[in-house]
């Protein structure tokens, strides 16, 4: 699953294709994604409006349309998004197509079909059920060593798991979850409640460390995983413990 480093990498991959274009039309061949997508709210809301940004929240891509519409995409197992010219025939798990004019498409594939696309506002994005919940953005200020330690209080976690909740930080999956840790000197099984301050400054300084690098390296490819250009991450060959 693309984790927070290629989902960023995806977005700064995108965001030079897209923004300044409009979408002037949209098919959904396959709407059966992990949530059923709404071709009616799609084509109504999103047809002939400009994009004017695509920023990224947690794992989710949001491609933002003038005045106030706004794209949530997230790529689930397999998903990819890329920006190209209209192709003679879809590929077999090209499920969404958005016409950008100019014959050029943004395809969404998922082989898995685990990923999702809806469309929703501005105002209503922040109290969206899949934007209400997360937690801070881990390259962002609000990721504290305070914070993880506010959260971890009283709970007998593991704190591995503890910091793949999304609710207390966002974007960190078991590969990365695995290098932070090695690179803290902490044992993926200890219980939260029993960190010190000293440790939870270490863990907070490697989360910050290992998913810069990782983005510095386009993402890591185990499997399928491949950017916006179709290119392979490389932070697979920097990995310490995982694998």
């Amino acid at each position: 699953m693309p984790e927070l480093p290629e989902v960023e990498t995806i977005r700064r991959g995108l965001e030079p294709q897209l923004v300044g274009r409009a979408i002037t039309g949209v098919r959904v061949r396959q709407p059966q994604l992990r949530d059923v997508v709404d071709t009616r709210a799609l084509q109504r809301e999103a047809v002939d409006r400009a994009i004017t940004a695509v920023d990224r929240r947690a794992k989710y891509l949001l491609i933002r349309l003038h005045p106030d519409r706004v794209l949530i995409i997230h790529l689930g197992m397999t998903g990819r998004l890329s920006v190209g010219p209209r192709a003679r025939e879809d590929a077999l798990h090209d499920h969404l197509i958005f016409d950008l004019g100019d014959d050029l498409e943004l395809r969404y594939n998922d082989a898995r079909r685990f990923g999702m696309c809806l469309i929703t506002t501005d105002a209503q994005l922040l109290s969206h059920p899949r934007m209400q919940y997360l937690g801070p953005e881990p390259l962002s200020p609000a990721f504290t060593a305070d914070h993880l330690r506010e959260r971890a209080r009283g709970s007998r976690r593991p704190i591995k798991n503890f910091l793949m909740d999304a609710t207390v930080v966002v974007g960190v999956g078991n590969i990365y979850a695995s290098e932070c840790l090695y690179l803290a000197r902490i044992r993926p099984t200890r219980e939260v409640g029993r960190l010190r301050p000293m440790h939870w400054t270490r863990i907070c300084e490697a989360v910050r460390q290992v998913l810069q690098t990782a983005i510095e390296h386009r993402g890591t490819t185990l499997s399928d995983y491949v950017d916006s250009e179709g290119r392979e991450g490389d932070f697979q060959n920097q990995l310490l413990v995982y694998g």
